[in-house]
């Protein structure tokens, strides 16, 4: 780790603007590429697929991405990913056909799956377990200023230009990261990058056998936290569409829920990392799953507006919550590659979710689709409560530091002077003042 002394301003170059430059140009991409595969004669079925094939390659890169981040190092994966990123992105612009467009767009969201794992496991070494939530929050909350500001640029480029010119924002975007990747260094020392780069290979197999009791408690609580808050980004414009509202009134409602849920990321990591975890995902949990049971009681655009941004709210508070989870029980030695199989549990609820709710809508019934996944928020409550780890943490007031711990049943795990597979790292002794 590194000599100097590592805070959330330090991380600002390095690790914060690269990762915000790269999901500013995935969030001018996300709107666009079904109107792209419509523009190549897709129907509107298949123009939605070409969208949900972005998260399927998320899905498809995790578990290679941990490969590669342990095997290349997390800043050489990154511009790896952001190498192939360029290709496929020119892929998607000089697609002529929908099948080919659809082949770009699963590469582009592999390469999104290796740019963020990367960056986690980063994090996950460098920081001071004291500003671990603060950090992962912060870099989940990127995400979403990515997302809610890349549409905007996105819309005033496209303005009397054809939709795949969408494709080089994304790339010029990409560019400036790798930019910032080569010339801005990390605040870790060399030497431990060069230790990590030691560390006999483990396989991803191997990792799953060590770990399963993990990810067959906790990991199933990611995934259904992950299907959740998923499940907000389809729920929200069919409902709206069920009441009558046009697109554009659905832009500035889901627009205002994206606000909501970008201003609240920073004030849940210091939460998360002065009281503990549970104080963030129990009511992050809750809420999503009860706005998301209350949507069905909408009748017109204040009440959705009122609940959607609850959601917003409910969403935002649990920014960088899974991560920050999974750098609590990820172990040293195998880091990237139980983060890998860990995104894969979330990314998997993502993609589930909202199919749940799809199929509901489908048989006829969206509504009881939509409660549906209001009751899994609160089932993700309970499964939280139970699994997340229970330790002790250090927290800084002012300049006093005090103890407190995370209310909740420690994992199953054979009790041991050291933690053992899928147990949290101790934290760090601070020193009383």
């Amino acid at each position: 780790m590194s000599s100097r002394p590592v805070t959330l301003l330090s991380l600002v170059p390095a690790v914060f603007l690269p990762a915000l430059t790269f999901e500013t140009g995935m969030g001018a991409l996300a709107p666009v590429l079904a109107l792209s595969g419509r523009a190549l004669g897709a129907s509107v079925g298949a123009a939605g697929l070409v969208l949900a094939l972005l998260g399927v390659g998320q899905i498809l890169g995790d578990v290679p991405a941990g490969a590669l981040a342990a095997r290349l190092g997390d800043r050489k994966a990154m511009l790896v990913a952001a190498g192939v990123a360029a290709l496929t992105l020119c892929g998607c612009a000089f697609a002529r056909t929908v099948w080919e467009l659809a082949l770009a767009v699963t590469a582009t969201g592999a390469t999104n799956a290796v740019f963020i794992l990367a960056r986690q496991s980063y994090l996950t070494e460098v920081i001071p377990i004291g500003l671990r939530a603060r950090a992962l929050s912060t870099l989940g909350g990127m995400s979403r200023v990515g997302a809610f500001v890349g549409p905007f640029i996105g819309a005033a480029v496209l303005r009397d230009r054809p939709v795949h010119d969408i494709y080089w924002l994304a790339l010029a975007f990409t560019a400036v990261t790798a930019g910032v990747l080569l010339f801005v260094p990390d605040v870790a020392d060399p030497s431990s990058a060069h230790a990590r780069g030691d560390r006999k290979p483990v396989s991803v197999r191997t990792v799953v056998r060590d770990h399963r009791r993990v990810f067959l408690t906790l990991g199933m609580a990611v995934l259904l936290v992950g299907s959740v808050r998923a499940t907000r980004q389809t729920v929200l414009p069919l409902w709206a569409e069920h009441l009558g509202q046009n697109a554009s009134t659905t832009s500035v409602v889901f627009g205002i829920a994206g606000l909501i849920d970008m201003l609240t990321f920073y004030p849940s990591g210091q939460v998360m990392d002065r009281l503990g975890r549970l104080w963030i995902a129990i009511p992050s949990m809750l809420v999503l799953g009860l706005t998301q049971a209350l949507l069905p009681l909408t009748h017109g655009l204040v009440s959705l507006t009122v609940v959607a941004m609850l959601m917003g709210f409910g969403n935002g508070i649990g920014s960088g919550i899974l991560m920050t989870l999974g750098a609590d029980v990820a172990p040293p030695e195998t880091r990237t590659q139980f983060l890998g199989v860990w995104r894969l549990c979330a990314d998997s609820g993502s993609a589930g979710g909202p199919l749940v709710v799809s199929a509901a809508a489908s048989l006829g019934s969206l509504a009881a689709g939509i409660v549906a996944m209001g009751a899994v928020g609160i089932v993700a409550a309970g499964a939280l409560m139970r699994w997340v780890p229970r330790y002790s943490e250090f927290a800084t007031t002012g300049t006093r530091n005090r103890r407190s711990t995370v209310a909740a049943v420690s994992l199953p795990q054979t009790p041991a002077p050291r933690p053992g597979p899928g147990a949290p790292e101790p934290a760090d002794r601070v020193e009383e003042s």
